[in-house]
């Protein structure tokens, strides 16, 4: 099987899984005990800590880990959004969040706040007027994920961050699929909060990280949580951790260079696929996260050519992961504007570091031939 999904999950590195198995045999004691089994745990835990913070030009003291993006998500929105409910009541977000920004989003509109979700463009950028007049004296808290995880489009972080901070108001980013792959610094950004996954950069699954400014007031979700200064209950993952950090650290180390393979391989996507009927390329043609491609088959469903694909020996995907189950189009595809009909043609190629020209050249062979043959069959 020759692997597209690396927007999914990405496979652990060997550096990770090293370290992931000598912590789990040398720093196996509980964090918080303590006994000197549980005092070297903690020592490695804050030195992960530490050096996930510098990766992000961050405090080590905003540094709290979590079981993964999704998690990361929530506790960051509802900690911080009750930890200011005094100031007002609204928040703000846009309409191709991931599902965790969105499904915690409609907990808190049953908690009793209003939400405004931004429209996109074609391309899937919000517009910044449209933020500008979005705001009202009782916005607290805006949450807009770096790239889209379906087609790869990047927003405006830092403008958005600008705005905001010269109006006091909370500004969250989901950044799950964006660390790693490109510079993160939450001053530059204007960043109080953002939310980061291992299994997205080859650590293992089960790890991820929010940041929190130290700066920023947050309420505990759960009154009496110890772990992690009361952040998140639950013994915490010291070998997974210092894996995560370990992948972290050879994404980062590596970044330019992984940067240029995934452009290659993206220009060698579309350059194969110019001037082919009935294929189209989705997002925005160059704010994008290089790695994410999304495209869409004219008159053939997605899911379809996903389990041709498949049955042919490569791994694609119609969308997100999270979202795997749902009847309903891409959200992502009706957002730009797509009818119901061409958002069910969607496909997702995401490319990893094991990506090759020769695979990028297997697969694309396979999908015209796939297509071609779909057309003959409906002539």
């Amino acid at each position: 099987m020759i692997y597209f999904d690396y927007a999914a999950s990405t496979p652990m590195s060997e550096s990770s899984l090293r370290v992931f198995t000598e912590a789990s045999t040398r720093f196996f004691g509980n964090s918080s005990s303590l006994h000197d089994m549980g005092s070297n745990a903690e020592m490695l835990l804050e030195e992960c800590r530490k050096q996930l913070a510098g990766y992000l030009n961050g405090d080590p003291n905003g540094v709290y880990f979590t079981s993964g993006g999704s998690e990361s998500n929530h506790l960051a929105i509802v900690s911080l959004v009750r930890a200011h409910s005094h100031k007002g009541k609204h928040l703000i977000t846009t309409v191709t969040e991931h599902p965790s920004v969105t499904n915690t989003f409609q907990l808190l509109e049953e908690e009793g706040f209003t939400v405004t979700k931004l429209p996109v463009d074609s391309t899937g950028r919000i517009r910044l007027q449209d933020l500008n007049q979005a705001i009202t004296e009782n916005t607290i808290l805006v949450s807009i994920g770096h790239a889209n995880s379906e087609i790869g489009t990047l927003q405006p972080l830092q403008e958005i961050g600008e705005i905001l901070s010269g109006k006091g108001i909370l500004f969250h980013s989901d950044c799950v699929q964006t660390f790693g792959k490109m510079p993160i610094d939450v001053h530059i950004l204007g960043l109080d909060s953002i939310s980061i996954s291992s299994h997205k950069i080859y650590g293992p699954k089960g790890v991820g990280a929010c940041y929190v400014s130290p700066q920023t007031h947050w309420k505990a979700t759960i009154p009496g949580t110890s772990h992690e200064k009361g952040f998140r209950s639950g013994t915490v993952n010291v070998p997974g951790i210092a894996a995560f950090v370990t992948a972290a650290g050879d994404m980062i180390d590596h970044m330019r260079e992984n940067e240029m393979h995934f452009r290659k391989l993206r220009d060698r996507v579309l350059t194969k696929l110019e001037g082919e009927d009935g294929f189209y390329v989705e997002g925005h043609p160059m704010t994008v996260l290089p790695s994410i491609i999304g495209l869409r088959v004219k008159g053939m469903e997605g899911q379809y050519i996903m389990l041709e694909l498949n049955r042919r020996g490569f791994a694609v995907s119609t969308g997100s992961a999270c979202s795997v189950g749902q009847q309903s189009p891409s959200k992502t595809m009706m957002a730009i504007g797509r009818t119901p009909d061409k958002a069910r043609e969607f496909i997702r190629i995401s490319l990893g570091l094991h990506s090759s020209a020769d695979d990028i050249d297997s697969l694309l062979d396979e999908l015209l031939t796939i297509a071609t043959r779909n057309r003959t069959a409906k002539a």
